[in-house]
Parts: C-alpha cells; structure tokens; sequence
C-alpha cells in the first residue's frame, strides 16, 4: 500500500484508503468528489480548511 503524505492529492489519498472520507468529511472536506479533489493535496486542503497538515496526517496514519 503507498503511503499517504501532506502532498498527497486528496482523490489519489481516497483511491489509496478510502477508509479516511470520514476523517476528511469530520473536518470539512465535503466535496471529496469535486474536480479540485483531484488536483489539490491534502496541505493545500488543510491550509484552506484551517486544519493542522501533520495532525490531519496523523488522524490519517490512525486509521
């Protein structure tokens, strides 16, 4: 299984553990699905959602 880092594109982080779409939607990354998923990392969404990168990896890592 790779390994899902902070500069990983959220729609590739689903395809590789999809098991995480409800960590992502508990801070409020409701549009998994939408075009931008596919092209923005995980970081990029955390700065945008005002969520610490390394404890959103870290709740990830957890699963």
């Amino acid at each position: 299984m790779s390994e899902i880092t902070k500069e990983t594109l959220i729609g590739e982080a689903l395809r590789i553990k999809p098991e995480i779409a409800p960590v992502l939607m508990g801070i409020g990354m409701h549009c998994l699905g939408c075009p931008a998923s596919q092209g923005e990392s995980l970081e990029e969404a955390a700065l945008v959602h005002g969520i610490d990168v390394d404890e959103l990896i870290s709740r990830i890592e957890a699963i």
